[in-house]
């Protein structure tokens, strides 16, 4: 018999990781993200005090009703540069990039790709 593999479980475990090496400050807090089924969620994080200080997922108000569905590629797009938009208004133009245990491929890729694009650096 074989053991069948918990994908979150896996997931976790690789976030877990990552953590380890991967830290937020005041002047490049981290921008981590999640990804379920359907929507998007990416926040801006200063590990060292603990705070929250940008949070933007596709069931935001500016992101509601633009699409049928957000969970692919054009989603994760408009989500990069929505978050982008806004922690440049708040003087964040740097981050490390937490990609939450996903691969750095498809979704994520272009989630990154286009707050990169919309001009944040990491």
């Amino acid at each position: 018999m074989f053991n069948k593999v918990n994908r979150q479980e896996s997931r976790q475990r690789k976030h877990e990781r990552l953590r380890k090496k991967v830290m937020g400050t005041a002047e490049r807090p981290r921008m981590a993200i999640y990804r379920s089924l359907r929507h998007f969620h990416v926040q801006i994080i200063d590990d060292v005090a603990g705070k929250t200080l940008l949070g933007v997922s596709t069931q935001d108000p500016e992101m509601k009703g633009t699409a049928k569905s957000f969970a692919n590629a054009a989603g994760a797009k408009r989500v990069g540069e929505l978050v982008a938009r806004r922690a440049l208004d708040r003087k964040i133009e740097n981050v490390v990039f937490d990609r939450g245990g996903y691969i750095y491929h498809g979704v994520v890729k272009a989630l990154a790709d286009s707050a990169r694009g919309a001009g944040l650096k990491f």
